[in-house]
Protein backbone atom coordinates (compact mmCIF):
# COMPACT_ATOMS: atom_id res chain seq x y z
CA UNK A 1 0.00 0.00 0.00
CA UNK A 2 1.37 3.39 -1.02
CA UNK A 3 1.52 5.96 1.78
CA UNK A 4 0.47 9.50 0.88
CA UNK A 5 2.83 11.98 2.53
CA UNK A 6 1.57 15.49 3.22
CA UNK A 7 3.56 18.68 3.27
CA UNK A 8 5.50 18.12 0.03
CA UNK A 9 6.01 20.72 -2.68
CA UNK A 10 6.54 19.40 -6.21
CA UNK A 11 8.52 21.59 -8.61
CA UNK A 12 8.92 20.90 -12.32
CA UNK A 13 11.81 22.46 -14.20
CA UNK A 14 12.93 22.33 -17.81
CA UNK A 15 16.53 21.40 -18.36
CA UNK A 16 18.78 22.83 -21.08
CA UNK A 17 18.15 19.83 -23.31
CA UNK A 18 14.39 20.40 -23.14
CA UNK A 19 13.57 17.52 -20.81
CA UNK A 20 11.50 18.08 -17.69
CA UNK A 21 12.90 17.34 -14.24
CA UNK A 22 10.70 16.90 -11.14
CA UNK A 23 11.97 17.94 -7.70
CA UNK A 24 10.30 17.34 -4.35
CA UNK A 25 10.76 19.53 -1.25
CA UNK A 26 9.63 19.33 2.34
CA UNK A 27 7.28 22.31 2.57
CA UNK A 28 8.02 23.38 6.16
CA UNK A 29 11.81 23.36 5.89
CA UNK A 30 12.45 23.67 2.16
CA UNK A 31 14.63 20.54 2.37
CA UNK A 32 15.13 18.82 -0.96
CA UNK A 33 13.93 15.21 -0.79
CA UNK A 34 15.95 12.45 -2.43
CA UNK A 35 14.73 9.35 -4.25
CA UNK A 36 11.50 8.64 -6.07
CA UNK A 37 8.16 9.08 -4.26
CA UNK A 38 7.09 5.86 -2.58
CA UNK A 39 10.59 4.42 -2.28
CA UNK A 40 12.19 3.73 1.13
CA UNK A 41 14.88 6.32 0.33
CA UNK A 42 12.24 9.00 -0.30
CA UNK A 43 10.31 8.14 2.87
CA UNK A 44 13.50 8.26 4.98
CA UNK A 45 14.37 11.63 3.48
CA UNK A 46 10.89 12.93 4.33
CA UNK A 47 11.06 11.58 7.90
CA UNK A 48 14.47 13.21 8.43
CA UNK A 49 13.02 16.55 7.34
CA UNK A 50 10.03 16.12 9.67
CA UNK A 51 12.36 15.26 12.54
CA UNK A 52 14.52 18.32 11.95
CA UNK A 53 11.37 20.46 12.04
CA UNK A 54 10.24 18.88 15.29
CA UNK A 55 13.70 19.31 16.78
CA UNK A 56 13.79 22.98 15.88
CA UNK A 57 10.31 23.46 17.31
CA UNK A 58 11.13 21.65 20.57
CA UNK A 59 14.60 23.08 21.15
CA UNK A 60 15.26 23.80 24.79
CA UNK A 61 12.84 21.16 26.08
CA UNK A 62 13.16 17.66 27.56
CA UNK A 63 11.83 16.22 24.29
CA UNK A 64 14.66 17.91 22.38
CA UNK A 65 17.25 16.61 24.86
CA UNK A 66 15.91 13.04 24.55
CA UNK A 67 16.10 13.23 20.77
CA UNK A 68 19.64 14.53 20.94
CA UNK A 69 20.57 11.69 23.30
CA UNK A 70 19.06 9.11 20.93
CA UNK A 71 21.29 10.33 18.13
CA UNK A 72 24.44 10.12 20.26
CA UNK A 73 27.02 7.35 20.58
CA UNK A 74 25.81 6.73 24.12
CA UNK A 75 22.57 5.45 22.57
CA UNK A 76 23.88 3.63 19.49
CA UNK A 77 26.39 1.66 21.60
CA UNK A 78 23.62 0.13 23.71
CA UNK A 79 22.72 -3.48 22.96
CA UNK A 80 19.69 -3.82 20.67
CA UNK A 81 17.52 -5.31 23.41
CA UNK A 82 18.52 -2.54 25.83
CA UNK A 83 17.61 0.12 23.24
CA UNK A 84 14.21 -1.52 22.76
CA UNK A 85 13.29 -1.32 26.45
CA UNK A 86 14.93 2.11 26.83
CA UNK A 87 12.89 3.50 23.92
CA UNK A 88 9.71 2.33 25.65
CA UNK A 89 10.73 4.05 28.89
CA UNK A 90 11.76 7.26 27.15
CA UNK A 91 8.43 7.43 25.31
CA UNK A 92 6.70 7.56 28.69
CA UNK A 93 9.15 10.26 29.81
CA UNK A 94 8.41 12.32 26.69
CA UNK A 95 4.67 12.04 27.23
CA UNK A 96 4.98 13.39 30.76
CA UNK A 97 7.97 15.75 30.58
CA UNK A 98 8.55 16.41 26.87
CA UNK A 99 7.37 20.02 26.85
CA UNK A 100 9.19 20.91 30.09
CA UNK A 101 11.85 23.56 29.53
CA UNK A 102 15.44 22.60 30.29
CA UNK A 103 15.81 25.79 32.31
CA UNK A 104 13.21 24.33 34.69
CA UNK A 105 14.85 20.88 34.72
CA UNK A 106 18.26 22.21 35.73
CA UNK A 107 16.80 24.10 38.66
CA UNK A 108 17.39 21.93 41.79
CA UNK A 109 13.87 22.79 42.94
CA UNK A 110 12.47 20.64 40.11
CA UNK A 111 13.53 17.46 41.91
CA UNK A 112 10.34 17.00 44.01
CA UNK A 113 8.18 16.99 40.86
CA UNK A 114 10.19 14.16 39.27
CA UNK A 115 10.19 12.17 42.52
CA UNK A 116 6.43 12.59 42.91
CA UNK A 117 5.93 11.24 39.37
CA UNK A 118 8.13 8.28 40.23
CA UNK A 119 6.24 7.61 43.47
CA UNK A 120 2.88 7.72 41.67
CA UNK A 121 4.04 5.19 39.07
CA UNK A 122 5.56 3.01 41.80
CA UNK A 123 2.22 2.55 43.56
CA UNK A 124 1.26 -0.01 40.91
CA UNK A 125 4.49 -0.81 39.09
CA UNK A 126 7.60 -0.14 41.23
CA UNK A 127 10.06 -1.83 38.87
CA UNK A 128 8.75 0.07 35.84
CA UNK A 129 8.82 3.34 37.80
CA UNK A 130 12.50 2.81 38.61
CA UNK A 131 13.27 2.00 34.96
CA UNK A 132 11.59 5.15 33.64
CA UNK A 133 13.11 7.61 36.08
CA UNK A 134 16.46 5.82 35.83
CA UNK A 135 16.44 6.20 32.05
CA UNK A 136 15.50 9.88 32.31
CA UNK A 137 18.32 10.35 34.83
CA UNK A 138 20.76 8.92 32.25
CA UNK A 139 19.53 11.40 29.65
CA UNK A 140 19.98 14.27 32.09
CA UNK A 141 23.47 13.01 33.01
CA UNK A 142 24.35 12.91 29.30
CA UNK A 143 22.92 16.45 28.94
CA UNK A 144 25.09 17.72 31.79
CA UNK A 145 28.16 16.10 30.25
CA UNK A 146 27.42 17.74 26.88
CA UNK A 147 26.69 21.14 28.37
CA UNK A 148 22.99 21.20 27.52
CA UNK A 149 21.97 21.52 31.19
CA UNK A 150 23.93 22.44 34.31
CA UNK A 151 22.31 20.12 36.85
CA UNK A 152 20.76 16.63 36.96
CA UNK A 153 17.88 16.80 39.46
CA UNK A 154 17.56 13.00 39.72
CA UNK A 155 21.20 11.93 39.62
CA UNK A 156 20.29 9.61 42.49
CA UNK A 157 16.96 8.56 43.94
CA UNK A 158 15.56 5.86 46.20
CA UNK A 159 14.50 2.81 44.22
CA UNK A 160 10.97 1.53 44.78
CA UNK A 161 11.70 -2.02 43.66
CA UNK A 162 13.98 -4.18 45.73
CA UNK A 163 14.84 -7.71 44.74
CA UNK A 164 17.81 -9.50 46.25
CA UNK A 165 17.79 -13.09 45.05
CA UNK A 166 21.38 -13.84 46.05
CA UNK A 167 20.17 -16.51 48.46
CA UNK A 168 17.77 -18.17 45.97
CA UNK A 169 19.56 -21.37 44.99
CA UNK A 170 18.32 -24.48 43.19
CA UNK A 171 19.11 -27.35 45.54
CA UNK A 172 19.71 -30.89 44.14
CA UNK A 173 16.19 -31.95 45.11
CA UNK A 174 14.73 -28.99 43.19
CA UNK A 175 16.70 -29.87 40.06
CA UNK A 176 15.63 -33.52 40.30
CA UNK A 177 11.95 -32.61 40.74
CA UNK A 178 12.05 -30.21 37.80
CA UNK A 179 13.87 -32.59 35.44
CA UNK A 180 11.39 -35.36 36.27
CA UNK A 181 8.54 -33.42 34.63
CA UNK A 182 10.30 -31.23 32.05
CA UNK A 183 10.58 -31.97 28.32
CA UNK A 184 14.00 -32.84 26.84
CA UNK A 185 14.25 -29.32 25.36
CA UNK A 186 13.63 -27.66 28.73
CA UNK A 187 15.96 -30.10 30.52
CA UNK A 188 18.80 -29.21 28.14
CA UNK A 189 18.20 -25.51 28.84
CA UNK A 190 18.51 -26.18 32.56
CA UNK A 191 21.67 -28.23 32.01
CA UNK A 192 23.31 -25.42 30.02
CA UNK A 193 22.35 -22.81 32.61
CA UNK A 194 23.56 -24.89 35.56
CA UNK A 195 26.86 -25.86 33.99
CA UNK A 196 27.78 -22.50 32.36
CA UNK A 197 26.16 -19.88 34.63
CA UNK A 198 25.14 -17.77 31.63
CA UNK A 199 22.08 -15.56 31.14
CA UNK A 200 18.91 -16.90 29.56
CA UNK A 201 19.06 -14.47 26.63
CA UNK A 202 22.58 -15.66 25.77
CA UNK A 203 21.72 -19.35 26.07
CA UNK A 204 18.55 -19.19 23.93
CA UNK A 205 20.55 -17.72 21.04
CA UNK A 206 23.70 -19.81 21.54
CA UNK A 207 24.64 -21.39 18.18
CA UNK A 208 26.12 -24.85 17.71
CA UNK A 209 29.25 -23.15 16.38
CA UNK A 210 29.89 -22.01 19.99
CA UNK A 211 30.44 -25.65 21.02
CA UNK A 212 33.81 -27.13 19.99
CA UNK A 213 33.37 -30.46 21.72
CA UNK A 214 35.20 -29.46 24.88
CA UNK A 215 34.03 -25.93 25.74
CA UNK A 216 31.29 -23.38 25.08
CA UNK A 217 32.20 -19.86 23.95
CA UNK A 218 29.51 -17.30 24.72
CA UNK A 219 29.31 -13.72 23.44
CA UNK A 220 27.34 -11.89 26.12
CA UNK A 221 24.45 -9.72 24.89
CA UNK A 222 24.87 -7.43 27.88
CA UNK A 223 26.39 -4.00 27.31
CA UNK A 224 29.87 -5.39 27.99
CA UNK A 225 29.61 -7.76 24.99
CA UNK A 226 32.37 -9.79 26.64
CA UNK A 227 33.45 -13.18 25.31
CA UNK A 228 33.24 -15.98 27.90
CA UNK A 229 35.00 -19.33 27.50
CA UNK A 230 33.44 -22.11 29.60
CA UNK A 231 35.07 -25.57 29.56
CA UNK A 232 32.36 -28.24 29.72
CA UNK A 233 31.80 -30.56 32.64
CA UNK A 234 31.52 -34.26 31.82
CA UNK A 235 27.75 -34.06 32.32
CA UNK A 236 27.37 -31.07 29.99
CA UNK A 237 29.60 -32.65 27.33
CA UNK A 238 27.54 -35.83 27.42
CA UNK A 239 24.30 -33.85 27.11
CA UNK A 240 25.53 -31.73 24.18
CA UNK A 241 27.06 -34.68 22.36
CA UNK A 242 23.73 -36.52 22.66
CA UNK A 243 21.52 -33.54 21.71
CA UNK A 244 20.12 -33.61 18.14
CA UNK A 245 21.12 -30.68 15.93
CA UNK A 246 17.75 -29.51 14.64
CA UNK A 247 18.55 -25.81 14.16
CA UNK A 248 21.49 -23.42 14.16
CA UNK A 249 20.91 -22.83 17.88
CA UNK A 250 21.66 -25.46 20.52
CA UNK A 251 18.41 -24.86 22.38
CA UNK A 252 15.25 -25.35 20.34
CA UNK A 253 11.52 -25.53 20.95
CA UNK A 254 9.77 -28.93 20.79
CA UNK A 255 9.07 -28.52 17.06
CA UNK A 256 12.72 -27.85 16.30
CA UNK A 257 12.64 -24.08 15.74
CA UNK A 258 14.66 -21.54 17.69
CA UNK A 259 12.96 -20.45 20.91
CA UNK A 260 10.82 -17.35 21.10
CA UNK A 261 11.33 -15.80 24.53
CA UNK A 262 7.62 -15.78 25.41
CA UNK A 263 7.16 -19.43 24.41
CA UNK A 264 10.20 -20.51 26.41
CA UNK A 265 8.86 -18.69 29.46
CA UNK A 266 5.47 -20.39 29.07
CA UNK A 267 6.89 -23.92 28.87
CA UNK A 268 9.41 -23.29 31.65
CA UNK A 269 6.59 -22.00 33.92
CA UNK A 270 4.44 -25.03 33.08
CA UNK A 271 7.29 -27.39 33.99
CA UNK A 272 7.96 -25.53 37.23
CA UNK A 273 4.29 -25.70 38.22
CA UNK A 274 4.22 -29.43 37.46
CA UNK A 275 7.33 -30.00 39.60
CA UNK A 276 5.43 -28.73 42.69
CA UNK A 277 8.57 -27.04 44.04
CA UNK A 278 7.50 -24.93 47.01
CA UNK A 279 10.24 -22.28 46.75
CA UNK A 280 9.87 -19.29 44.40
CA UNK A 281 12.76 -20.20 42.09
CA UNK A 282 13.38 -18.59 38.71
CA UNK A 283 15.49 -19.48 35.69
CA UNK A 284 17.80 -16.60 36.56
CA UNK A 285 18.54 -18.24 39.92
CA UNK A 286 20.41 -20.97 38.04
CA UNK A 287 23.24 -18.44 37.58
CA UNK A 288 23.65 -18.15 41.33
CA UNK A 289 23.38 -21.91 41.62
CA UNK A 290 26.24 -22.27 39.14
CA UNK A 291 28.33 -19.99 41.36
CA UNK A 292 27.80 -22.29 44.34
CA UNK A 293 28.53 -25.43 42.28
CA UNK A 294 31.83 -23.96 41.13
CA UNK A 295 32.71 -22.94 44.68
CA UNK A 296 31.96 -26.43 45.97
CA UNK A 297 34.28 -27.78 43.27
CA UNK A 298 37.07 -25.68 44.78
CA UNK A 299 37.06 -22.66 42.42
CA UNK A 300 38.12 -19.29 43.77
CA UNK A 301 35.86 -16.24 43.51
CA UNK A 302 37.95 -14.67 40.67
CA UNK A 303 37.78 -17.98 38.77
CA UNK A 304 34.01 -18.15 39.25
CA UNK A 305 33.51 -14.55 38.09
CA UNK A 306 35.57 -15.26 34.96
CA UNK A 307 33.19 -18.05 33.95
CA UNK A 308 29.77 -16.73 34.98
CA UNK A 309 30.30 -13.03 34.22
CA UNK A 310 29.32 -11.86 37.72
CA UNK A 311 31.38 -9.21 39.45
CA UNK A 312 33.61 -10.71 42.12
CA UNK A 313 31.66 -8.79 44.78
CA UNK A 314 28.33 -10.24 43.63
CA UNK A 315 29.74 -13.76 43.34
CA UNK A 316 31.01 -13.47 46.91
CA UNK A 317 27.62 -12.18 48.06
CA UNK A 318 25.89 -15.21 46.52
CA UNK A 319 28.31 -17.54 48.28
CA UNK A 320 27.87 -15.77 51.62
CA UNK A 321 24.08 -16.06 51.38
CA UNK A 322 24.31 -19.68 50.21
CA UNK A 323 26.56 -20.69 53.10
CA UNK A 324 24.24 -18.97 55.56
CA UNK A 325 21.30 -20.86 54.09
CA UNK A 326 23.01 -24.24 54.10
CA UNK A 327 24.05 -23.70 57.73
CA UNK A 328 20.41 -23.01 58.58
CA UNK A 329 19.32 -26.14 56.73
CA UNK A 330 21.98 -28.18 58.51
CA UNK A 331 20.88 -26.92 61.92
CA UNK A 332 17.24 -27.67 61.04
CA UNK A 333 18.19 -31.18 59.90
CA UNK A 334 20.07 -31.91 63.12
CA UNK A 335 17.18 -30.56 65.18
CA UNK A 336 14.79 -32.88 63.35
CA UNK A 337 17.17 -35.80 63.83
CA UNK A 338 17.40 -35.11 67.56
CA UNK A 339 13.61 -34.85 67.81
CA UNK A 340 13.20 -38.11 65.90
CA UNK A 341 15.63 -39.91 68.20
CA UNK A 342 13.97 -38.49 71.33
CA UNK A 343 10.54 -39.61 70.13
CA UNK A 344 11.85 -43.05 69.24
CA UNK A 345 13.50 -43.47 72.66
CA UNK A 346 10.33 -42.31 74.35
CA UNK A 347 8.25 -44.77 72.35
CA UNK A 348 10.63 -47.63 73.18
CA UNK A 349 10.56 -46.71 76.88
CA UNK A 350 6.79 -46.69 76.94
CA UNK A 351 6.67 -50.06 75.21
CA UNK A 352 9.17 -51.52 77.71
CA UNK A 353 7.48 -49.88 80.68
CA UNK A 354 10.61 -47.95 81.65
CA UNK A 355 11.69 -44.29 81.76
CA UNK A 356 12.68 -42.25 78.73
CA UNK A 357 16.33 -41.68 77.92
CA UNK A 358 17.61 -38.39 76.48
Amino acid sequence: MRVRLRGINTVRAKLADGTEKVYHYHRATGTKLVGEPGTPEFIRSFQDAVRSTALARSEGTVEWLIWQYRESRAWTELAAKTRESAAYDLKACEERWGSTLLTIVENPRSRPAFLKWHDTLAEKHPKAADAKLGRLARVFAWGVDRGHIRHNPVANFERAYRSDRAEMIWMPEHVAAFEAVASPEIRLAMMLALHTGQRQVDLLTLPWSAWDGTAVTVRSQSKSRRLVYVPATRALKAALDAAPRRATTILVAPRGAAWRKRRFHELWSESFAASKIAEDLHFHDLRGTAVTMLAEAGCTVPEIATITGHSQAHAQKILDRYLARTRTLAESAIAKLDEHRRNRNLQNALQNGGGAKG
